[in-house]
């Protein structure tokens, strides 16, 4: 007779074979999914000069279109079809989740809709997608047909206009579409791994070019040797940071429920250190980045005089000027305080504790608990924005004293590269656990069946 470790590893080799076979056809789908998206970063929008548009975009790649480019892989700076990348579907969960919070309508549909509450607003999201990649499609068209050489000659200003906006909100669409089916049918949340595909693509380039500017004498060698040090210091902070957890013991008292005893069990609300997740950086670069873009689309000759100090306030914001970091990283502290209250409502939580019998040790259920949840998370919200601001000017500081590449390792690429990468190993964590388990429980109810 088999023992039980003999009957535990049989078990463990068939649901082994299961959970691989699932996982391995996941993976695939996922890898298959990003290959699309990269092809489509090579695929030029209708009209445009690829060469003119590549010297229009060299003059302008430290304002927010660098940034968008670093997003999308690249995909700007060829004005392919991803040039919008799912930049207008974040900001569109960004506003539905504001609203969510302050307008009365959509705050009933996500405190008492459930899931159908989830699965509308998740639908205004979609629709206000579409509306502002549409807008952003047609500034852009409008945009590259007021600027000499970039659209070929003899092609109609109405015809770019229109294929423009079609192109990139049909780009755009698709990789919402895409990014939807990588969640359901492969591994990871399939939004963030397409920003994440876009920025590791850039990454290699950007090393490339840090290992050039060492050979041509512009960089020294030891400070490469210090950058690479410093990303992997930083690259263990942040798997440490966002590891990392404030629980909050929670009680439920014993009731009776018909003929039994329910409850008395001991649970915890599990509080991140850096609630606001990446959102904080990506504003603040947005809303820093802005003044540089519009200045380089304005001829410094045609200000008037009472603006001649607009050339010398908008250097003041660019990478590496001391300027630039101290209201980055006060941008950077807002944002993490004003998202964190956006996604986390310490006084809901109280009222969802109260309603179901939970209270914490020592602390009265409803306003107490809101103001001691408060409490708690503010304290966190100050570590963890000192730990983004931090992760996000070290770099900045490196690219002002050694003239590193402004975005080859970059405070918040890292960021979004290392949490992405954490979340999707986690899920195939989760999926071989699962399926083991699922593989366990068919095995055992075999065996019992044989048994009888």
């Amino acid at each position: 007779m088999a023992s039980a470790a003999e009957q535990l590893a049989a078990n463990m080799n068939i649901a082994s074979f299961q959970k691989a076979t699932e996982l391995h056809k996941r993976i695939w789908f996922t890898i298959i999914a990003l290959v699309v998206f990269r092809l489509g970063t090579y695929v030029p929008i209708p009209g445009i000069n690829p060469e003119a548009f590549a010297s229009a975009f060299a003059g302008q790649s430290k304002g927010i279109l660098g940034m968008f480019n670093m997003f999308s892989g690249g995909a700007v700076e060829r004005m392919a079809i991803f040039s919008l990348n799912v930049m207008p579907y974040i900001s569109a969960s960004i506003i539905v989740q504001l609203m969510g919070s302050v307008y009365p309508p959509w705050e009933k549909l996500k405190k008492e809709g459930g899931e159908a509450g989830r699965k509308t607003l998740n639908q205004y999201t979609r629709y206000l997608a579409v509306v502002l990649a549409v807008v952003q499609s047609f500034s852009i068209a409008v945009g590259l047909q007021s600027q000499e050489g970039l659209v070929v000659s003899g092609v109609a200003p109405a015809f770019f206009v229109a294929s423009t906006v079609v192109a990139l909100t049909g780009g755009t669409l698709f990789l919402m579409w895409l990014g939807e089916q990588i969640t359901s049918r492969g591994v990871g949340n399939g939004v963030s791994l397409i920003i994440f595909a876009g920025i590791v693509a850039a990454l290699p380039r950007g090393v490339a070019n840090m290992f050039e500017m060492v050979r041509v004498g512009s960089m020294q060698g030891f400070s490469l040797f210090v950058i690479f040090a410093l990303a992997v210091v930083v690259v263990a902070a942040i798997v440490f940071i966002e590891r990392s957890q404030r629980r909050l013991l929670i009680h439920y008292p014993k009731r009776q429920q018909g003929n039994r005893m329910v409850g008395g069990e001991s649970s915890f609300i599990p509080l991140k250190i850096n609630t606001a997740g990446v959102i904080p950086p990506i504003f603040a670069s947005s809303l820093l980045l802005l003044p540089t873009t519009a200045m380089q689309f304005l001829a410094t000759a045609q200000l008037p005089n009472w603006a001649s100090w607009l050339p010398t306030a908008v250097g003041a914001l660019q990478h590496g000027q001391p300027t630039f970091m101290v209201i980055y990283a006060a941008l950077i502290i807002f944002f993490s305080f004003f998202y964190t209250s956006v996604v986390f409502n310490p006084d809901e939580t109280a009222e969802n504790l109260r309603k179901y019998g939970g209270f914490m040790p020592g602390i009265r259920p409803g306003k107490r608990t809101a103001e001691y949840l408060d409490y708690v998370l503010t304290r966190l919200t100050v570590i963890g924005a000192a730990y983004i601001t931090a992760v996000c000017i070290i770099p900045e500081v490196l690219m002002g004293a050694m003239g590193a590449t402004q975005f080859a390792l970059g405070g918040t690429s890292i960021l979004i590269v290392v949490t992405v990468t954490m979340d999707t190993v986690a899920q195939i964590q989760s999926h071989l656990l699962a399926h083991q388990y699922e593989g366990l429980i068919k095995k055992s109810k075999l065996r019992g069946g044989r048994g009888r």
